[in-house]
C-alpha cells in the first residue's frame, strides 16, 4: 500500500513538472517586459552596453526591456537574485569575466553548469604596452628582460581580468612577474610613464588612444589576429605565445530556460547588435561588430573556455585553494 502511494506521488510530481514545462513552452514569448540584470553601478560600462543592446532588441522582440542593478559580491548578489526568478527567459543577466571568477572561487550560489550563454556583445582584446620611452622595443625584449628578474606589471586589481591575463601570458612565456594593483587607470598611466611599473595590459578601448598618440608602445595584442586599426601590432601568438585574453561582455540565462526562448533571445540580440546604432557604439571604442558580436553557441563555448582558463590561472596565483 505504501509503495503504491509513493509511486503515485512520484508520478504526480513528474506530471506536474512536465505540465509546467509544457505550459511555459506553449506560452507566447515574449509577451511582457524583459529584465536585464547587471552586477555593477548604473552608468558604468556594463550598464551602457546593455542599454545600447536594448535599443534595437526591444524592437525585434516587441516588448520593453529594463536594467536592474544588483550590486554586491562581484556578481554573487545578481546570481542570487536570478535564482529567485522563473527560468522563463524574462530574466537575462549581463556577464563579464567577474562573474566567472566569482563562480570559480566558490563565492556564488551557482556553478558554471548553470550558465547558458545568449549572445556576446563585446570582445575587447588586451594589449601588452610599455611607455614610449621604454628600452623594450619588442615583446621579445620584454620577455628576455623578464627572464633575468621579475618586472613590475600594473593591473587594476589582484585577481581581476588583467591579472589573470598576465598570469596566462607569463606561464606561456615562462617568466615571473610582480603584479602592482592600482585604484584607477589614471594612476596606472602615471606609474607607467614614471617607470614605477614596466608594462601593463590595457584593453583596446582603454589603451587604444594612448597607443595611437604614441604615449604607449604596444608590443603585442593578446588576440587571435591583428587589429584593423593597429596593423603594426603583432599578436602574441605570432611570437610563439598561445595566449588570448580580452574583456568580454555578453548576456546569459540560467540553465533550464527553454531552448527555443534562448534561441529567440539570441537571434534578436545578434540582429539588434548588427544595427548601425550598436555598430557605431563599438566603433567608438575601437572595436568591430564582426569580432565582438556572437550568438548562443559561440558565446556559450567561449564562456566555458574562459572559465576553465580562469580556474587554472587563479589556482596558479594561489587565489583558489
Amino acid at each position: 500500500m505504501n509503495t503504491s502511494r509513493i509511486a503515485l506521488g512520484l508520478a504526480l510530481m513528474v506530471g506536474a513538472v512536465t505540465t509546467s514545462s509544457i505550459a511555459i513552452a506553449q506560452e507566447k514569448f515574449p509577451d511582457k517586459p524583459i529584465e536585464v540584470v547587471i552586477h555593477s553601478k548604473y552608468g558604468g560600462g556594463t550598464d551602457v552596453t546593455a542599454r545600447m543592446m536594448m535599443i534595437r532588441t526591444r524592437r525585434e522582440l516587441g516588448v520593453d526591456m529594463s536594467v536592474t542593478s544588483q550590486r554586491g559580491g562581484s556578481g554573487a548578489k545578481a546570481h542570487q537574485y536570478a535564482l529567485g526568478k522563473s527560468r522563463d527567459g524574462y530574466t537575462v543577466l549581463a556577464l563579464t569575466q567577474t562573474h566567472l571568477y566569482t563562480i570559480a572561487r566558490g563565492k556564488s550560489p551557482l556553478t558554471i553548469d548553470d550558465v547558458v550563454g545568449v549572445a556576446r556583445a563585446m570582445d575587447d582584446p588586451t594589449f601588452i604596452t610599455v611607455s614610449a620611452n621604454s628600452p623594450y622595443k619588442s615583446l621579445e625584449d620584454l620577455v628576455a628582460a623578464s627572464k633575468n628578474e621579475p618586472l613590475n606589471w600594473g593591473v587594476a586589481q589582484i585577481g581581476g581580468t588583467e591579472h589573470i591575463g598576465l598570469a596566462q601570458f607569463a606561464k606561456a612565456a615562462n617568466i615571473k612577474f610582480k603584479a602592482v594593483p592600482f585604484g584607477s587607470g589614471a594612476q596606472m598611466v602615471q606609474a607607467l610613464m614614471s617607470g614605477a611599473i614596466v608594462a601593463t595590459l590595457p584593453n583596446v578601448s582603454e589603451g587604444g588612444p594612448q597607443v595611437a598618440d604614441g604615449t604607449f608602445r604596444a608590443l603585442a595584442v593578446l588576440g587571435n589576429k591583428r587589429l584593423k586599426d593597429y596593423p603594426d601590432v603583432p599578436t602574441a601568438k605570432e611570437k610563439g605565445f598561445n595566449v588570448k585574453t580580452s574583456t568580454t561582455r555578453g548576456y546569459w540565462v540560467l540553465k533550464g530556460t527553454p531552448e527555443d526562448r534562448v534561441e529567440m533571445l539570441s537571434k534578436a540580440m545578434v540582429k539588434a547588435m548588427n544595427h548601425d546604432v550598436f555598430v557605431n557604439y563599438l566603433k567608438s571604442a575601437g572595436l568591430t561588430v564582426d569580432d565582438s558580436v556572437a550568438g548562443h553557441e559561440e558565446w556559450t563555448r567561449q564562456i566555458k573556455e574562459e572559465y576553465a582558463n580562469a580556474v587554472e590561472a587563479l589556482t596558479d596565483l594561489g587565489l583558489i585553494k
